[in-house]
């Protein structure tokens, strides 16, 4: 009961916040960033093992799972936009087509069934017409059904298909003026897109950077994707210094990158991209990009949770042409990720609610989006962007450091789940009462079944390899699915020893 109450708590609380800031104004426009986390077709041909649609195993790809996450995705979109979902919609992950024999286009897809929903298409063995059909016309196909109607859909280049398993896209009701690719090394295509909002071009920008946030390494090779961003940004406001553009997706970067990571002399989000969060700075022209990650709380900037720490890695950032006072502008306090207890996210501790193929499979992405609004405003205005910039050099913590146990459920439960209920637990953290069994890779006895434990962090880990084998423990672990086989996630020092 407490788990329910606190469920509808949050997500009351989330509603109305999203009322006071996203109340529908028909001048009003509304873009969100989206990493949807592998979205896959079901034709099996792909450069990902975790999509086998043949076969008999829990991790198995059906077309029930991908009509399961096709609906929870518009479910999330629903709650944008008086339910009418985003007027622009960047998305990231979405699987690049392997199939040479497919051609069919989205609007031909929806077109040639409209009779039946993409629930009853996607329901037990899938018929030989509609094995090779891309992902991209289930999703329009879906949302459609789903009353989320109207969107044209603009995929990203993918230049091999022997190296590219996924690309970004562009989703939008607004009439498109034009589109144009950037290709990059080691990372997705971005894509570009000029959409006419009451008069006004809005440049829009889907990206998926290389990803490893904190490697110096892969550091590098964003550099290289940010020069080639901030190439075309450069152009564009060469032609007109206050042209409005919109710079989203996954930059596989956090806001504050060069704080939290000081080892890297240089970064491509905030030296190459130059993206800042110093209001004073557009008006006096010293900087042109503004990140809205900095127009909320420091506590509020999360997106994703790695390893027990929360991340930003998805990103909307604007120039300064919408955030001068005039014309189209950033809507004051618009700003945020999206978070929806039981839907995308878990209920306690609050935490993204990854996808899983377990059983009937479950849960959604291991991002939140996030989404702003802009408007265009009859006449000037003050400038919507006041906030003083501020960056943590340092990581928030995922997870509280005392969690409420009481809202905890206890490992033994999972023996007596059905797949379906265990998968919609995979993500939570558990109260492992068990067995410590040690091992090269520790595992950990509870009730009759064993489970291997992941420690990410090497310090925690020689604590744990320093248990005695047999020693009865009563510790934390959050559940993941792995190499089909069930695990538990230890992340933090206080997980073995909890209070």
């Amino acid at each position: 009961m407490k788990r329910l109450c606190l469920f509808f708590s949050i997500l009351c609380a989330s509603l109305v916040g999203a009322a006071e800031t996203t109340a529908p104004t028909k001048n009003r426009v509304s873009v969100m960033a989206y990493n949807v986390e592998n979205l896959f077709d079901l034709d099996e041909i792909s450069l990902y093992d975790d999509f086998v649609v043949t076969g008999k195993g829990p991790e198995r790809w059906t077309p029930e799972k991908l009509a399961g996450k096709l609906g929870r995705i518009a479910g999330v979109l629903k709650t944008s936009n008086d339910g009418r979902g985003p007027d622009i919609l960047i998305l990231d992950e979405l699987e690049a087509d392997h199939t040479p024999t497919s051609t069919i286009a989205p609007e031909a897809f929806v077109a040639a069934h409209l009779g039946r929903s993409y629930r009853e298409l996607l329901k037990g063995e899938l018929p030989a017409d509609l094995a090779g059909v891309p992902i991209e016309a289930w999703l329009i196909k879906a949302l459609e059904d789903e009353g989320l109607k109207g969107y044209k859909i603009v995929l990203g280049d993918v230049l091999d298909l022997k190296q590219e398993a996924i690309h970004c896209a562009i989703l939008t009701r607004l009439p498109i003026k034009s589109v144009r690719q950037h290709h990059v090394l080691s990372a997705r295509t971005i894509v570009e897109v000029e959409v006419e909002v009451e008069g006004e071009s809005m440049f829009v920008f889907a990206n998926h950077w290389k990803s490893g946030a904190g490697s110096p390494a892969t550091e590098t090779i964003r550099i290289q994707n940010a020069s080639v961003a901030r190439a075309r940004i450069d152009e564009i406001l060469k032609a007109d210094p206050l042209a409005n553009i919109v710079f989203g997706g996954d930059l596989n970067s956090h806001y504050n990158q060069k704080q939290r990571y000081p080892a890297m002399a240089k970064t491509a989000i905030q030296d190459v991209l130059r993206s800042q969060g110093d209001p004073a700075k557009l008006a006096t022209g010293e900087a042109d990009l503004y990140n809205l990650w900095y127009d909320v709380e420091p506590a509020a900037r999360r997106s994703d949770e790695f390893r027990g720490e929360w991340g930003t890695l998805m990103h909307l950032i604007v120039s300064k042409g919408l955030a001068d006072g005039k014309g189209l502008d950033y809507v004051p306090g618009s700003f945020g990720a999206v978070v929806l207890p039981g839907l995308n996210a878990h209920l306690y501790p609050v935490s993204p609610w990854r996808w899983t193929s377990y059983g009937p499979g479950a849960g959604l992405s291991d991002h939140f989006p996030i989404q702003a609004e802009f408007a265009v405003l009859p006449k000037p205005s003050a400038i919507p962007l006041t906030r003083a910039e501020l960056s943590p050099s340092a990581a928030l913590p995922a997870f509280p450091a005392e969690l409420d146990l009481t809202l905890l459920h206890d490992a033994k439960t999972l023996a007596g789940l059905s797949a379906d209920e265990t998968a919609k637990q995979i993500g939570e953290v558990f109260i492992l009462n068990g067995t410590f069994n040690g091992g090269a890779k520790p595992t950990i006895i509870i009730g009759e079944k064993r489970y291997a434990l992941y420690v990410p962090d090497e310090t925690l880990l020689k604590a744990v390899k320093a248990t005695k084998k047999g020693q009865a423990v009563r510790w934390l672990g959050q559940l993941n699915f792995y190499k089909g086989q069930l695990e538990f996630m230890v992340s933090s020092p206080d997980w073995i020893r909890p209070r």
